[in-house]
């Protein structure tokens, strides 16, 4: 992950979720197809959230989305077919309205891929964008390693 701007912060939360490489996600090189990063960085972000003490399914059930604006990926070496990829996620960014998730996917410790997503907060009933949910505040400062005031 990349380095902290002020080192005395307290450390955000990173959670990891290991991937075998399916046959289904490579290409005929053997080589994992760079839009399953996306898919992995996704099954990572949900994990991240479960250890906010709410999972992504209850986040929408208590009415709102974590809507994506933009993603980014940057690619150092392939994954093959069979391989073992350990995807870390951290909450990088958390605003008023929107947030940043960073990743990086490893295998045996060799950086593979780097990236992030941009999200904003979306209440589920009128399908616009909001504050940061009052209930979420908390959990995901935790999340981001801010303090909770």
């Amino acid at each position: 992950m990349r380095e902290r701007a002020d080192p005395a912060a307290p450390e955000p939360v990173t959670s990891t979720t290991e991937v075998e490489v399916r046959y289904a996600e490579t290409d005929q090189m053997g080589v994992v197809h760079h839009a399953n990063y996306v898919v992995w960085f996704e099954i990572a972000r949900t994990r991240l959230c479960a250890e906010s003490g709410f999972h992504y399914g209850e986040i929408e059930r208590l009415g709102y989305f974590l809507m994506v604006t933009g993603v980014e990926v940057s690619y150092r070496r392939a994954a093959r077919y069979g391989d073992r990829v350990a995807v870390a996620c951290r909450l990088e960014r958390l605003g008023s309205r929107g947030l940043r998730f960073g990743y990086e996917a490893t295998r045996d410790g060799e950086l593979l891929v780097r990236g992030a997503t941009d999200h904003v907060w979306v209440e589920r009933e009128s399908g616009r964008t909001c504050r940061l949910p009052e209930r979420f505040a908390g959990p995901f400062r935790r999340l981001a390693g801010l303090s909770e005031g």
